[in-house]
């Protein structure tokens, strides 16, 4: 029994205590990112906005593969995990075109961030998160959910309204934020329904919090190197 909530201290508990850690962890740090520093201290040029849209596209066009990849190696026990998977990977494919969008409607080159490469971060959380999927039932691929899902459910709306306030931008400027601050919601349902059928133990608790640590750690660092290719 937790000592403070008066619940049942069960594996799932403790995994979910685990994960709001590297949560605070990771929000706290990315407050040190030069980008996201001044785009808090509203000193964002638009520069700084198609630099981000550049460099995330890359990355995002990525998403759905290594969901499907990891949904591919999860065995029969966990069939209900694999379509929970599945059915994030449909909704996250197209992902990547609204950046391709947003680019464009910001003043950008639609074959500037088509053609763009991914920066040294991005390389690194991309070869991570396929390396993980590949792995046989990659239960622990949830911990990089969590990070991933938490940045468009928590960061996503507020990032858009900072970023169209200062740069004045249209709504078809900022969709790929509002759109995710509107509906990982939903996304986190399906996380927290995942969740409930993987942890069946603190040591797969373990593993979900330690992909969730490494990939908090990559995806700051793909925003630290920006446009370092």
């Amino acid at each position: 029994m937790n000592a403070e909530t008066g619940k049942p201290d069960t594996a799932l508990a403790r995994t979910h205590r685990g994960l709001a850690r590297v949560w605070i962890d990771f929000e706290t740090s990315l407050m040190t990112v030069p980008l996201v520093s001044r785009l808090h201290a509203g000193k964002w040029r638009r520069d700084d906005y198609l630099a981000l849209l550049r460099n995330l596209r890359q990355q995002v066009v990525e998403g759905s593969r290594w969901i499907s990849r990891a949904a591919s190696n999860l065995g029969t026990d966990y069939e209900e995990l694999r379509t929970l998977f599945i059915h994030h990977a449909e909704e996250e494919h197209r992902d990547y075109r609204m950046l391709e969008d947003n680019y464009v409607a910001a003043g950008g080159l639609r074959e500037d961030i088509v053609g763009g490469e991914k920066n040294i971060g991005s390389e690194a959380l991309s070869g991570y998160m396929y390396n993980a999927a590949s792995q046989r039932d990659p239960v622990g691929m949830l911990g990089a959910m969590f990070v991933i899902e938490g940045l468009g459910n928590r960061i996503a709306g507020p990032w858009s309204k900072l970023m169209a306030e200062q740069l004045d931008l249209p709504p078809e400027a900022t969709s790929f934020f509002t759109y995710h601050g509107e509906n990982d919601e939903d996304h986190l349902e399906m996380f927290d329904r995942a969740m409930e059928i993987a942890v069946t133990s603190d040591a797969v608790g373990s593993d979900i919090i330690k992909h969730a640590k490494v990939v908090a750690r990559l995806y700051r660092l793909q925003l630290e190197e920006i446009d370092n290719v």
